[in-house]
């Protein structure tokens, strides 16, 4: 009975049985000169990529402890069993390769993280006939890349792309001498900001110094060398943030000028202004960092000794009977000038977080340039507002004037009105017209480029 059932299950069934399973494809196999800590991390990257790994060492047997599935071989032959070669080795021990001509030939080479960073003379296989090297800097998720072969820069693309990271061409192999100094460079977009605010502050310092405690101490004998800390600080900090936001948005104001002046927008700016409206973005970022310092220092102010203790004093020299006159007029004036404060501190982190390439990225190039021409510009109407108000009419007062020298409120405004006086004059109609006939495009003129009797000259 049961031979029949199982001979009835396997009429009306289909009979199973274990199937052979077909080998997977062997991994492609990348190699790796060098096995230190850039060879290694590099390496276990690949393999967990689904690569092969051979890395190319001068001391094979002693190379140290490698990632687990890697081979390790000589320079020669890890060159042979592969056609993509990583370089990871100090440009000091570049000698070796001059002495593998014949095993590089046809090779993808990739130079990783400086490319081509070689003395002349040295390698000249890669230099002249190997049209197959290829410039390969990272840069956090980002690859640049270079090289004169277009196959060969695809399969760097290709890997790349495969390893997660995002591939930026940028040209022949010419650019690499420009690649080869991006992991040397140290803020090189921040020199000119940083240096500026730098100079700012130490001006401002040494300013306020000699105004308010050395002044006191000659003229009066009042020592209040206490104040350095906190009060004289909390004055430069709001001085350099409004300088510094009113600097950013000055270079595009005289750039207007100069298209104006010169009826085109199809001519370079000068040098010097060329690099100033490069530097916009961190000149902004900066001017941020030192609004949240000046917003600290002000939450600060009421706990101070000297604050407190100026305030006791001060109910204990007004008895109950002297009643206690109320300034509507200043209070309207504090009110206005802290509510200021606030709304400009927030458009100043607006400002700041529309910078993140996380949050530009996702708005429209119309959303973007509102943001930060349109709110930037009231950002810098709001707190020079807030300047203004500060000092109110005090500039009228011969005593504010100390040693013949103007407070620094008044320094810091003149740099910002200008800005908005010219910004004020860029939106007249008579104005705007002419700049608008300036961004139109004229009969025989190509877009970013100069007439035809001006060959070679870039706009900007």
């Amino acid at each position: 009975m049961r031979g029949k059932s199982e001979e009835e299950m396997k009429q009306n069934g289909i009979s199973l049985h274990p199937l052979d399973v077909a080998a997977g494809p062997e991994p492609e196999l990348l190699c790796i000169f060098g096995t230190g800590d850039l060879g290694r991390s590099l390496g276990l990257r690949l393999l967990q990529s689904g690569y092969g790994v051979v890395y190319g060492s001068r001391k094979p047997h002693s190379c140290g402890p490698l990632p687990q599935g890697a081979q390790v071989m000589t320079h020669a032959e890890a060159a042979q069993s592969s056609n993509l070669i990583f370089i990871c080795v100090h440009r000091e021990h570049y000698e070796f390769l001059t002495t593998m001509e014949h095993h590089l030939k046809g090779k993808v080479n990739k130079h990783k993280p400086t490319i081509n960073n070689l003395k002349k003379g040295m390698y000249p296989e890669a230099n002249a006939k190997n049209k197959n090297i290829s410039g390969f800097y990272l840069n956090c998720v980002q690859v640049f890349l270079c090289g004169e072969s277009g196959e060969a820069k695809q399969a760097v693309a290709h890997l790349a792309t495969k390893l997660g990271l995002t591939v930026m061409d940028i040209g022949s192999l010419s650019a690499a001498r420009e690649l080869e100094d991006f992991p040397l460079k140290l803020f090189p977009e921040w020199r000119l900001p940083l240096s500026i605010a730098v100079g700012l502050t130490v001006f401002f310092f040494f300013y306020l110094l000699i105004r308010d405690v050395i002044y006191a101490y000659v003229e009066k004998k009042d020592e209040i060398s206490y104040r350095i800390m906190v009060s004289l600080t909390s004055k430069v900090f709001p001085i350099v943030a409004l300088g510094m936001l009113s600097l950013c948005y000055l270079p595009g104001a005289i750039a207007a000028f100069f298209q104006l002046y010169r009826g085109t927008k199809y001519r370079r700016f000068p040098n010097w202004l060329d690099r100033w409206m490069l530097c916009r973005k961190q000149m902004g970022l900066v001017a941020l960092g030192f609004a949240f310092l000046h917003a600290i220092y002000t939450f600060i102010i009421p706990i101070r000794y000297s604050v407190r203790h100026k305030l006791i004093s001060g109910v204990m020299k007004n008895n109950k009977t002297t009643p206690f006159y109320f300034d509507n007029t200043n209070a309207w004036r504090m009110d206005s000038f802290l509510s200021l404060g606030i709304l400009g501190f927030f458009l100043f982190v607006l400002l700041g977080l529309t910078s993140l390439p996380s949050v530009g990225g996702s708005l429209s190039w119309r959303e973007l340039n509102f943001i930060q021409s349109k709110l930037g510009h009231l950002t810098l109407f709001v707190c020079t507002a807030h300047g203004y108000i500060y000092g109110w009419n005090r500039f009228l007062r011969p005593s504010t004037y100390k040693w013949y020298t103007p407070p620094g409120y008044v320094l810091c405004l003149i740099v910002p009105s200008v800005v908005l006086v010219l910004k004020l004059l860029l939106l007249l109609p008579c104005v705007d017209r002419g700049k608008t006939r300036c961004f139109c495009l004229l009969p025989g003129w190509l877009p970013g480029w100069l007439p035809a009797s001006s060959p070679g000259q870039r706009s900007v």
